[in-house]
């Protein structure tokens, strides 16, 4: 493996439920294939995450071939939720964005509305090349994203990783870490990088494929959450908020847009452009 490389990959077909860690990933302009197609809203059609159910942290989502997903959670029996088709789509909220979306089929409301116990429906991204502007400021005119928060894909460093939680060790909640980085719920993670260089970065490689590095991402309770318990804790926020404040945000990450498509694969080299 190169001195500076691709470590893993990480698909959440479900915005915010738990996903899968394929060898290899096709990046797409509006982020990997497969990543953040579907979302659930509540009764006014508002995104639900983490941040109000933290047991979608115990919910899996597995792309079948096709497009359809299966869905587990404990104490449910499995479903499978075939593609909605080219049907009437609903206006949805993602942040302030109101995105149109397929609703699915009437079954996987009712599994969620079980586990959750909280009026909710599925919906799908059936056309991630219009439906949702990335933030001007940040894109090309005509770039587009799907359910992730802002942008297409979300980078991490296993050095960051390893420089915070000695940073937690150190803190009020020792007992806490080390944190592993599924809290942090990235697409792609590199190895062989200095700690927090990645703030500095603004084109880089991996594998084929060029990412613009656009914006720090800015964490919030999600990372408190125990992605195998659904608890909650103190870090890394504690933490963060006395080390890694930028402003009045709280950073780990860095977020990108690809320049290119491709195919990249774990052990992929990973190069600094810019």
């Amino acid at each position: 493996m190169p001195k500076s490389a691709l470590q893993s990959i990480h698909l959440y077909p479900v915005k915010s439920l738990a996903g899968s860690d394929p060898g290899e990933a096709v990046v797409e302009p509006w982020g990997l294939a497969g990543d953040r197609r579907w979302m659930l809203v509540d009764a006014g059609r508002r995104m639900i995450t983490q941040r109000q159910q933290p047991r979608l942290a115990l919910t899996r989502a597995e792309e079948l071939p096709g497009g359809a997903l299966r869905l587990t959670a404990p104490g449910m029996a499995a479903l499978t939720v075939e593609l909605p088709g080219c049907g009437e789509t609903v206006s949805v909220e993602v942040w302030k964005d109101e995105v149109e979306a397929v609703p699915a089929g009437e079954a996987a409301a009712e599994w969620f509305r079980g586990y959750l116990g909280v009026e909710c429906r599925l919906v799908h991204l059936d056309a991630p090349e219009k439906r949702r502007p990335i933030h001007p400021e940040y894109c090309e005119p005509g770039e587009t994203v799907g359910f992730a928060d802002g942008f297409p894909l979300l980078l991490t460093t296993a050095s960051s990783l390893d420089a915070l939680n000695s940073l937690v060790a150190q803190g009020d909640h020792p007992d806490e870490g080390p944190l592993p980085m599924n809290r942090f719920r990235p697409n792609v993670v590199v190895d062989g990088t200095a700690p927090w260089a990645e703030d500095d970065w603004r084109r880089i490689r991996i594998g084929e494929v060029v990412f613009q590095v656009v914006k720090p991402c800015a964490r919030c309770v999600v990372t408190t959450t125990d992605q195998r318990t659904a608890e909650r804790g103190k870090e890394p926020l504690r933490t963060l908020a006395r080390r890694r404040r930028f402003g009045d945000r709280l950073v780990f990450g860095q977020n990108l847009i690809p320049r290119g498509g491709g195919t990249i694969r774990i052990g992929d080299p990973f190069e600094i452009l810019d």
